[in-house]
């Protein structure tokens, strides 16, 4: 790849990224689209919305850039919450981290590499066909007494990412805790979720948790609910939940279809509220059909909730070991009510650790076959050997700007389309792994992508230039 090949990458990147602002500035204006935009600002100011047609709608503005960057932390978190101010922190920080890389490595490495050979340097007008190879490590000879160069700039990213880290961590903690001490008490504070129930012929599951706190906690034991296996109603109650959402959204207007030439784009002549209430209706007769059935018939599986009196003897409960057992009377603080993921409950505690192993190779595996994209990609940086490899693309890889897009923009947009595969796959592994609240499983996902993107990408590029030098 050469210099004009990563500015045409980065004019295409530029292009994009201004269009697609430019089409948010639009779409944010359009009233069909303030419940997207503004659901939180509709339902708690009970704004009217106004249907109004202007010219303005449909010109793009970057006011909205200007109020967003003049926004002070205290109105971002009293809008959008904590979890939106740390992930614009996260961001800021990576500003800042690039910023400095970026100085550093423009007037310090990046002149260094380039005069690292002893050879007779092209003149600044021929620089748009000069291959980037010139500007990193690998251009510098063998014994450059100015190497250690490199090395200290290593150290100064480094330090200063770990001095940024520390004061981010330190507001960031003063900002939690704030949040956690004027939040108000939450159920999950005073509740343990137990695992790994044993069971016993001479008394049912819930007697057995009854009885095993009230004689190791019977100060601060208040009681407990058992966790049912019933899929199917569970469904019922959350396609329920869904229709009463919709039908809740509806003002009086759409209660009726007023007489149109335009098909209503429902079913023509229901109104859509009637729709929805028949929809709800009907989940009701089935949810009562199956309680009488399946839910009396429902086994009682081996976790619970156990409620305490206090929130130290629920910490307490959830941190010390219970049982002589490792593997029975696991406890754990229970995640909030909207948290759980309650179709991970009923996994027996003895297969997680199974499940854990299971997913691990299975991420190793993917990380694999994740190296033959990343391969190809840094296959195409390298037009000599695509030639070679595809020969009737010779004519077409003479244009210079075809050079320039096949080896500058192609390979980012093809290692992208990729890169949308690794979430999904992750979301996968970690619900497979049994984690307990929704939240686990993001986070757990989100440590799996840093396994199977940075570190095949970085040996990938080592193994990529080997194959494609080998070609020649």
């Amino acid at each position: 790849m050469n210099v004009s090949a990563l500015l045409t990458s980065a004019g295409i990147n530029i292009g994009v990224c201004a269009l697609l602002l430019s089409l948010y500035s639009i779409l944010r204006k359009q009233p069909g689209n303030f419940n997207v935009y503004f659901a939180r600002r509709i339902a708690q100011e009970h704004i009217k919305l106004c249907d109004s047609f202007s010219f303005e709608r449909l010109v793009p503005s970057p006011s909205w850039i200007v109020k967003a960057w003049g926004s002070s932390e205290e109105e971002i978190l009293s809008v959008a919450g904590v979890d939106a101010v740390v992930f614009l922190r996260l961001l800021v920080f990576s500003i800042r981290i690039f910023s400095i890389a970026a100085v550093i490595c423009m007037f310090v490495l990046l002149p260094l590499n380039y005069h690292g050979q002893e050879m007779h340097h092209i003149h600044i007008k021929n620089l748009p066909s000069t291959s980037l190879d010139m500007f990193t490590i690998g251009n510098v000879k063998t014994g450059f007494r100015w190497l250690w160069v490199h090395c200290a700039a290593l150290y100064i990213i480094s330090l200063s990412a770990c001095i940024l880290l520390y004061f981010e961590y330190k507001g960031i903690s003063k900002l939690r805790l704030a949040h956690l001490l004027g939040s108000p008490p939450n159920p999950s504070h005073f509740t343990v979720l137990v695992r790994a129930i044993p069971r016993c012929t001479e008394e049912t599951l819930s007697n057995a948790v009854k009885n095993f706190f009230t004689n190791y906690h019977s100060s601060t034991y208040l009681t407990h609910q058992m966790i049912y296996r019933t899929g199917k109603v569970q469904k019922l109650m959350s396609n329920a939940e869904r229709a009463y959402k919709k039908l809740a959204s509806f003002t009086p207007a759409d209660l009726t279809c007023v007489p149109s030439r335009v098909t209503c784009h429902f079913c023509g002549c229901v109104p859509p509220a009637e729709m929805y209430t028949n929809e709800l209706q009907n989940v009701e007769q089935k949810v009562d059909y199956h309680r009488t059935g399946e839910f009396n018939e429902a086994k009682e599986c081996s976790a619970a909730f156990v409620f305490f009196k206090n929130r130290y003897s629920a910490i307490v409960a959830a941190q010390v070991l219970q049982s002589s057992n490792p593997m029975t009377w696991v406890t754990d603080l229970a995640p909030e009510p909207h948290d759980v993921y309650w179709s991970n409950l009923w996994i027996p505690f003895r297969q997680l650790w199974i499940r854990r192993i299971v997913t691990l190779l299975a991420t190793i595996l993917f990380m694999f076959l994740f190296l033959i994209p990343v391969t190809f990609v840094q296959g195409l940086t390298q037009l000599e050997q695509v030639q070679h490899t595809f020969p009737f693309l010779g004519s077409i890889l003479k244009k210079r700007f075809v050079i320039q897009l096949v080896s500058g923009y192609l390979p980012s947009v093809i290692l992208q389309l990729f890169l949308y595969t690794v979430p999904p796959a992750m979301m996968l592994f970690s619900a497979i792994e049994g984690s307990i609240s929704h939240s686990g499983r993001k986070k757990s996902a989100c440590c799996k992508p840093a396994e199977c993107n940075f570190k095949p990408q970085k040996h990938t590029n080592i193994a990529g230039q080997g194959y494609t030098q080998s070609g020649h």
